[in-house]
């Protein structure tokens, strides 16, 4: 039995859930999520908990009941208290500021600033010029909004500059003049 599978999930107050049809809906103050359940999955709801089952032991249902429960659970999370994701920008001249529509203007070295529209249900802040919050109810993509706005210009391991995930180490190299001999 999957370790992960089995754990029931807790639906706090304020929170819908809908099971019909192989869809499973989740309603919040955050927003509204909704994603198909595989075939020989189960959903069930009882007592303000959701459990997750399978049907039977074949390879592929016991691959997906850990990954179903996950992604119920991070639906949940997600209409009640959402997800960030928060980039940093370095470099001499780098920096982020909010456009229009809800949008973020990213000057990264380019001849021209980078402008880049929230995709729905994705909020951008700009904090202190060169952070960028990435906010929203689905971690999927929260975390794709996250990763597009990073591949703008990610980061070089020479000076470091570019855009980069808050905490994330970049290694740095040498350059060709520690190679040198005299």
């Amino acid at each position: 039995m999957s370790r992960i599978g089995r754990m029931p999930i807790t639906v706090p107050t304020g929170v819908q859930v809908e099971i019909a049809d192989e869809v499973v809906r989740v309603r919040g103050p955050k927003g509204e999520l909704s994603r198909p359940v595989p075939p020989g999955i189960e959903i069930t709801r009882e007592n303000g908990t959701l459990n997750v089952t399978r049907q039977s032991d074949a390879p592929q249902q016991r691959a997906l009941h850990g990954l179903t429960r996950t992604l119920v659970a991070n639906m949940v999370t997600g209409v009640s208290e959402g997800f960030t994701k928060r980039l940093e920008i370095q470099g001499v001249g780098y920096r982020a500021q909010p456009g229009p529509n809800g949008s973020v203007v990213i000057q990264v070295g380019f001849s021209h600033p980078v402008e880049f529209p929230p995709p729905a249900g994705i909020q951008f802040a700009v904090e202190a010029g060169n952070r960028v919050a990435v906010s929203g109810a689905d971690k999927e993509l929260v975390g794709e909004t996250a990763a597009r706005i990073r591949r703008i210009r990610p980061p070089e391991p020479y000076k470091g500059k570019g855009i980069r995930y808050a905490g994330e180490v970049v290694r740095r190299k040498a350059g060709k003049a520690a190679g040198k001999k005299r």
